[in-house]
């Protein structure tokens, strides 16, 4: 009897930096997704789930903040490799971060307007101001997710390694969906992830 697990024929896997359409995650973002995942190939992002898109559908949200946080992309393992899901958010907020302290499991760097990132999540906040949002003169604050999902137990492996991974990744799409958006001198994030804490 034939145990294999059926796969669409459509089927591929990649190399993280051919995911969420082929510009959001660098190579030292893919790097970081092998830290995060242990895995270096991942299943082919889906059609929708890319930057070009992401950007799209915040265009068209702005200027409301979006309740909730919407898909920019999900990465995923192969198929009969232990199974690892990640989630890649986007949310237009309402305005740049307050000075409420942080919860303590996060870790804060100085990357745009807020980055936090702990052992399974990283947040990058950037302010935007470009010609492609429908009131160019309005701020757009975008905020990043990239989150660990659907998983039960804590992640394994050096925290400080975890955080540098998630904050990486999350740099990388956050730069890439800036450079997307157009947004002026590319929302202030810097062209290479911050690590070290604020």
């Amino acid at each position: 009897m034939d145990e294999t697990p059926k796969t669409p024929k459509d089927y591929k896997v990649v190399t993280g930096t051919q995911l969420c359409g082929g510009r959001a995650v660098s190579a030292d973002a893919s790097r970081a997704l092998k830290v995060i995942t242990g895995s270096s190939r991942f299943e082919a992002s889906a059609e929708e789930y890319t930057v070009a898109q992401a950007a799209a559908d915040l265009v068209e949200a702005f200027p409301a903040p979006t309740v909730g946080r919407e898909d920019a992309c999900r990465v995923y393992t192969p198929i009969g490799t232990p199974d690892f899901e990640l989630r890649i958010t986007w949310r237009l907020v309402d305005g740049a971060p307050t000075d409420d302290p942080v919860a303590p499991k996060f870790t804060v760097l100085k990357m745009g307007e807020e980055t936090l990132v702990a052992e399974d999540v990283a947040y990058v906040q950037f302010a935007c101001r470009s010609e492609r949002l429908s009131d160019s003169s309005r701020l757009a604050h975008i905020r990043i997710g990239v989150m660990r999902w659907g998983m039960p137990k804590p992640p394994e492996g050096d925290v400080e390694a975890l955080k540098d991974a998630y904050a990486t990744v999350a740099h990388s799409v956050s730069l890439a969906m800036a450079k997307e958006l157009r947004c002026e001198k590319n929302g202030g994030l810097p062209a290479r992830p911050v690590l070290d804490p604020a």
